[in-house]
């Protein structure tokens, strides 16, 4: 191959949260533990909490503190952020973390299951690398979507997180594909870490509409 001309993809990785997956309606589980524990708390003022928290959550400092390295770090990490909402009402924290955090409860987007099943009729491998700290595959079994994914990169597997060079090297070596075949999408600046060992990055818009993620761009990129 001469130098400076870009390989074709063959491969696509995919961020899992906020990217293939939602988390439930944690704005409700707010709502509904404050009102059982006599405490009045409006729709509005538990979404404006949530998302305190979610883009708290997402910092740098938050992820350093490796918290998908293990399920014993995860609970500690979040309950401990979560913490703030126990001013709201106490224990909202252990709730919060027990109905949203948990995978399983987790959704994927409208747009996921078809453009995972696009992609995959149009031959290219596909792979999810996530920052998480339990399994993943039997949450894409649930939703019917694992015949779709290639391989599975676990942050708590192979043990580091994104950015970590490591673990987009150890996607591509799952997919048995170079690194510069290969897309990276995702919702967040540590998912384009992959542009340092020479993968492609695309980074979802932060606003979207409805339930649709938006993920139909990936199939342009693609062509």
């Amino acid at each position: 191959m001469a130098s400076g001309v870009t390989p074709p993809l063959r491969a696509v990785l995919f961020d899992w949260g906020d990217t293939l997956f939602h988390s439930p309606d944690a704005a409700a589980v707010i709502v509904s533990y404050a009102r059982e524990h006599g405490v009045p708390v409006s729709r509005p003022d538990a979404t404006a909490l949530w998302d305190e928290l979610w883009t708290a959550g997402k910092t740098p400092e938050e992820i350093a503190k490796g918290r998908d390295l293990s399920m014993e770090a995860h609970r500690r990490v979040w309950t401990d952020l979560f913490g703030r909402a126990d001013r709201v009402a106490p224990g909202l924290s252990r709730v919060l973390y027990e109905k949203v955090m948990d995978p399983n409860a987790w959704l994927p987007f409208a747009d996921t299951g078809p453009v995972l099943r696009a992609l995959h009729e149009r031959g290219l491998r596909i792979g999810v690398v996530s920052n998480v700290p339990a399994e993943l595959r039997t949450v894409f079994a649930k939703h019917g979507l694992d015949r779709y994914v290639d391989a599975f990169t676990l942050s708590y597997e192979v043990g580091v997180q994104k950015p970590d060079p490591a673990i987009f090297i150890a996607a591509a070596d799952a997919l048995r594909v170079r690194p510069e075949e290969t897309l990276m999408v995702g919702d967040h600046p540590v998912d384009a870490g992959a542009e340092r060992v020479g993968m492609r990055v695309f980074i979802l818009p932060e606003e979207f509409e409805g339930d649709v993620r938006g993920l139909n761009a990936v199939l342009t990129l693609v062509n």
